[in-house]
């Protein structure tokens, strides 16, 4: 990675920052609390590093001051609270699989949401405020990098600041573990207690539990690892007061990328605290993105977008949609149940009795409500279920012969020339004479 130029990463970031916010919207609406944190954390992490990366791309020049403090702050927060998104996971999993009720107050669901939303913000929040404690200046520039927060490597820093990944992940892992274990000694329940849960299947369930493993996987061992690193890049120093570690506060540090990149350990550690939150909205993209729901809504927006400036989307999804993006006038309602309403024009060849519908319907979805279109009452060869014979047909489909329709009345508004001598005698339309005029041909 060392190795990499700078604008591949920043194009990374960037599509980070997108993926991971893609599904945030139907989430909300689900009030998916530990995802939604997840998406939060993630995508703007990965925001900040791009803007980091391409604003201090070639120089180390202390232009945002401002911004640095946000940004900094910011880091402390995200790298405990992506951990704490995974561990309102895994307990929200855990709960589901073994509570003794699968129904839940609106209370309950309430005071669900206070909890994790308690975790997924009020740790990180705290461990920002801890880590002020060994700040041992007010940040630190890196080309390329861009703004990064200054630890004063002493023995407090390892236990306000340094540990809490390892920490909540071990929770994490307790959590993953026992649901695993609840799951299987309930399997046959688990679609009870999912029903309980209108907005969880078994498909976003068993996501929400490959996502959660894998970042308890990965939590231990990266939080162990950048235990090592910060022992290893630098020796540790002794705490001797508040005074000291907080000397020359207002100091800036400025270091070229031909300056830190000197040590190995540094640019391990830099490169690999800025690349793990683009990894990880890859990883939640690849769960979510590509699920039914993320199909549907992506589906909807395109719609909607089309429908705006006018491009065409074709006959999708099965063919309930206009080329213009909007539904046809001749559709099924199947909120109000009423039948499309047809305009049939006589012609000289009838068409097949399906084809007489349009093809934009699906015939399977609205076949039983065909049942309920009746024929004109004096039909006399009606069948049971309103179709008229073969006889009543003005063409036949056996002989693919023409036969000549029988003179029908036609009401028209008389013209002051018209000779009412020569006016056309009306022949009334009786299944009479409508059988005569059939045999006579």
């Amino acid at each position: 990675m060392s190795d990499t130029p700078n604008w591949v990463f920043s194009m990374f970031a960037f599509f980070g920052f997108v993926l991971a916010m893609i599904p945030l919207p139907w989430h909300l609406e689900s009030w998916n609390t530990g995802t939604c944190l997840y998406m939060i954390w993630t995508g703007l992490a990965c925001l900040n590093q791009f803007i980091n990366s391409v604003v201090w791309n070639s120089d180390v020049i202390n232009r945002a001051p401002v911004w640095c403090d946000i940004s900094t702050r910011f880091m402390i927060g995200s790298a405990v609270g992506i951990p704490c998104a995974s561990l309102c996971i895994n307990r929200r999993l855990y709960h589901i699989t073994s509570v003794s009720s699968v129904t839940k107050s609106r209370a309950q669901r309430r005071r669900d949401v206070l909890v994790d939303l308690g975790i997924g913000l009020g740790i990180p929040v705290i461990e920002m405020a801890l880590q002020y404690i060994v700040q041992g200046h007010r940040f630190n520039i890196f080309e390329e990098i861009g703004c990064y927060p200054f630890t004063f490597n002493s023995p407090p820093a390892y236990a306000l600041v340094f540990a809490w990944p390892i920490a909540i992940g071990m929770v994490s892992a307790c959590y993953c573990i026992l649901t695993i274990r609840a799951l299987a000694q309930r399997r046959s329940e688990f679609k009870e207690l999912l029903s309980a849960n209108k907005n969880l299947n078994s498909g976003r369930y068993f996501r929400l539990m490959g996502l959660a493993g894998i970042e308890v996987c990965c939590t231990l061992p990266l939080g162990a690892y950048s235990i090592y690193l910060n022992a290893s890049a630098e020796e540790i120093q002794r705490w001797v007061s508040w005074e000291n570690t907080h000397y020359d506060f207002s100091r800036v540090g400025q270091y070229p990328s031909i300056i830190w990149r000197m040590n190995s350990l540094t640019v391990l550690s830099l490169e690999l605290s800025r690349w793990l939150v683009v990894v990880c909205a890859f990883i939640f993209f690849g769960f979510f993105g590509f699920a039914d729901e993320a199909k549907k809504n992506y589906r909807l927006a395109y719609f909607s977008v089309a429908k705006t400036v006018g491009l065409s989307t074709g006959n999708m999804t099965s063919g309930l949609w206009s080329s213009t993006g909007s539904k046809p006038e001749n559709t099924y309602n199947s909120r109000s149940g009423t039948m499309p309403v047809f305009v049939t024009q006589r012609t000289e060849r009838k068409r097949d009795s399906m084809a007489s519908f349009s093809t934009d319907l699906s015939i399977g979805e609205f076949g039983a409500a065909f049942d309920d279109v009746k024929e004109a009452p004096y039909s006399p060869t009606e069948s049971s279920t309103g179709s008229a014979s073969k006889a009543s047909l003005p063409y036949s489909p056996a002989d693919e012969k023409e036969v000549p329709l029988p003179d029908l009345p036609v009401i028209a508004r008389p013209e002051p020339t018209l000779d009412l001598a020569s006016a056309p005698r009306h022949v009334a339309d009786t299944p009479e004479s409508r059988r005569s005029s059939i045999e006579i041909v």
